[in-house]
Order: C-alpha cells, then sequence, then structure tokens
C-alpha cells in the first residue's frame, strides 16, 4: 500500500516537471526538467517493478538511467558545438603527418 502511495507521488512531480519544460525559458532549463523527468521515471519504474513483484525492473530502470543520462549529455554537447563529433582542428585531417 505505501509503495502504491509512493508510485502515485510520483505522478505529481513528473506533471510538474513536464509543465517546466513546456514554459522553460532557456534551452537549459528545458533540458534540465527532461533530465528530471527522466529520474523520476527511473523512480516510477522501480517502484512499479516492486508493486508487481518483477525484479527484473530494476534492469530496465538501470538502462533508461544510463540512457538518460547519456542523452543529456550528448544534448548538452551538441547545443554547444553545434555537433557531436571530433571538433575540426583546422589541419586538414593529418594527424600523423609530419
Amino acid at each position: 500500500m505505501m509503495f502504491a502511495a509512493a508510485a502515485a507521488g510520483l505522478i505529481i512531480p513528473m506533471l510538474m516537471v513536464l509543465a517546466r519544460a513546456l514554459a522553460g525559458p532557456t534551452l537549459y532549463d528545458r533540458v534540465l526538467a527532461g533530465n528530471s523527468f527522466g529520474t523520476k521515471t527511473v523512480l516510477l519504474i522501480a517502484v512499479l517493478g516492486f508493486i508487481g513483484g518483477r525484479p527484473d525492473f530494476l534492469d530496465i530502470a538501470l538502462l533508461y538511467a544510463l540512457m538518460n543520462f547519456v542523452g543529456t549529455i550528448a544534448i548538452l554537447k551538441f547545443f554547444r558545438y553545434r555537433n557531436l563529433g571530433i571538433a575540426d582542428r583546422g589541419d586538414g585531417g593529418s594527424e600523423g603527418a609530419a
């Protein structure tokens, strides 16, 4: 019963964070709200797995947490450098030439 209340209690902050993501004035507000939504989703998956007696949901929650982290870093890198690849050094691509 307590975990069902915890699951229901996670829905309200998720809705608040979703509203912040839609109304955020800057990109960083939206990225932070998206990351926070992902973290709360991980918690919700873990709690629902515990309620349903499915311990394999913890593996899914951990995978989702890793994807959330990597996605946040990728989005921030893209908006800072405007690409996700190796930065162009301007030397024509000759890394080992003497």
